[in-house]
């Protein structure tokens, strides 16, 4: 015999309010963790890392949305009944148990049918659309933060081109032929002039060294002779954090393409299609997006060898979009923002039917679909946050032009305050100037012309 579940009437009003009083607190202090976060990056000037917080906020706030949508439409969407044949296709187990079925399951069944999507098949994904929640943005952060600790070796590197050392190696006065200099020692080689064996080479140049300090301070100086016409003491390194961090924003959002890929992804879970084969796969995208990235600095070093055999001070290479795949690099930052979410979503998929449906269920079958997608999981992470971003983070910047993250936030406020003062100076200036035309109106006018006689 069923026991019927007890209802708000039924239920002591203590247990409620103690159930509202720790959701409540609970929320407030997540709150607050994310208020002091924002305090933090605020006095570190980090705006763009603002940014991003909020937007985390704003994604974190639409999934609640659809998690509450869901909720209200359980039994409509329950009581939708498809044909019996419909509902027996692209199942992920083989199999249906109709053995729980709920009131509206069962009187779509005395009619011959089936319900579009059970209430426990709606309550089971709502646990999924939080797992992705969370999933997403610890990812997110996690990368972030792999990248960024990557990259803080950089900062030395940076205080280095301040050293006399520095300055006398890359003297102008100083002449030297391409191959001698180490930025051609790493690159001339024969297997990268030649299209064919390039391409392996860059692939497992991103494994060892996927930026190494030649390459740090050669694209360090060409962006500076490209866009300042001189070597001077720019921080270059503080530019490429202050970049990354704008496109991290970019990296924690979830856009309408990303929902639709989301999508395909639970459709092709379906057993007929054997996804647990190739779908873990995917995230192996990211070797493609670094092999390309180490490409474009072998073709930047090919590209000044066959322009100039002879060096003064440091080879120079020259910043360039049509190294980039379609002459977009911000092609390069969508690639990984797909790559990140997918990824994310794969193990926040492993992570959902492992709670719901135990270690062992029709989603991975045996040891070796388990351990695939753990061990690609945990290892594209990894690569995207410690190789790739750092690596992208450095190449994208030698695009034909500069990013607005050039400037500092002192420089940026300074500009828009000049800017709101010369658009006040001009309002003003038109403002004055219908008085001028009507005194010059009235000089014009008959009765007030200077070669007017009195009669």
């Amino acid at each position: 015999m069923a026991v019927e579940a007890k209802t708000l009437e039924e239920t002591p009003t203590w247990a409620v309010a103690t159930v509202c009083f720790f959701l409540i607190l609970i929320s407030i202090f997540i709150e607050y963790l994310l208020h002091l976060l924002a305090k933090y990056f605020n006095k570190k000037r980090r705006k763009y890392l603002i940014q991003a917080l909020y937007k985390i906020k704003t994604e974190l706030m639409l999934l609640g949305f659809i998690s509450l949508l869901m909720t209200v439409l359980e039994k409509p969407v329950a009581k939708i009944c498809i044909p019996k044949s419909a509902g027996e296709t692209f199942l992920p187990c083989g199999s249906v148990d109709s053995s729980d079925w709920s009131e509206q399951e069962t009187k779509c069944s005395e009619q011959g049918k089936a319900s579009l999507l059970s209430t426990e098949g709606m309550t089971q994904l709502q646990y999924l659309i939080f797992v992705l929640a969370s999933f997403h943005s610890v990812s997110s952060i996690l990368t972030f933060c792999l990248g960024m600790a990557k990259m803080r070796r950089w900062e030395s590197w940076e205080a280095e081109t301040r050293t006399l050392d520095y300055q006398f190696l890359t003297d102008p006065r100083r002449f030297q032929l391409t191959h001698q200099t180490s930025f051609g020692k790493r690159h001339l080689r024969y297997w990268n002039e030649n299209s064919v064996l390039r391409w392996p080479a860059c692939f497992l140049r991103q494994f060892y060294g996927s930026v190494s300090k030649v390459d740090y301070f050669t694209l360090r100086h060409g962006f500076i002779m490209a866009h300042f016409d001189q070597d001077n003491n720019f921080d270059f390194h503080r530019y490429i954090r202050r970049a990354l961090d704008k496109d991290f924003g970019v990296m924690v959002g979830i856009s309408f393409w990303i929902w639709m890929f989301a999508i395909s992804f639970i459709f092709f879970n379906a057993h007929k299609f054997y996804s647990y084969y190739w779908l873990p796969f995917i995230p192996l995208m990211l070797l493609l997006v670094g092999t390309k990235l180490q490409a474009i600095i072998t073709l930047m070093c090919l590209d000044s060898h066959d322009k100039s055999h002879v060096v003064k001070g440091t080879l120079l290479v020259r910043p360039s979009d049509h190294l980039f795949w379609f002459g977009r690099p911000k092609l390069l930052l969508q690639l990984l923002h797909f790559i990140s979410f997918q990824n994310s979503f794969q193990l926040a998929f492993f992570t959902w039917t492992w709670y719901k449906f135990g270690f062992r269920s029709c989603f991975h079958r045996r040891t070796e679909d388990i351990v695939i997608r753990v061990v690609m999981g945990v290892l594209v992470h990894f690569l995207c946050g410690y190789v790739t971003l750092p690596l992208y983070a450095l190449v994208t910047q030698m695009g034909t032009s500069m990013r607005p993250a050039v400037f500092t936030e002192d420089v940026i406020e300074g500009l828009k305050r000049w800017r709101a003062k010369a658009r006040k100076n001009l309002k003003n200036s038109y403002s004055a100037r219908p008085s001028l035309d009507t005194s010059l109106s009235l000089d014009s006018s008959p009765s007030f012309s200077l070669h007017s006689r009195p009669e």
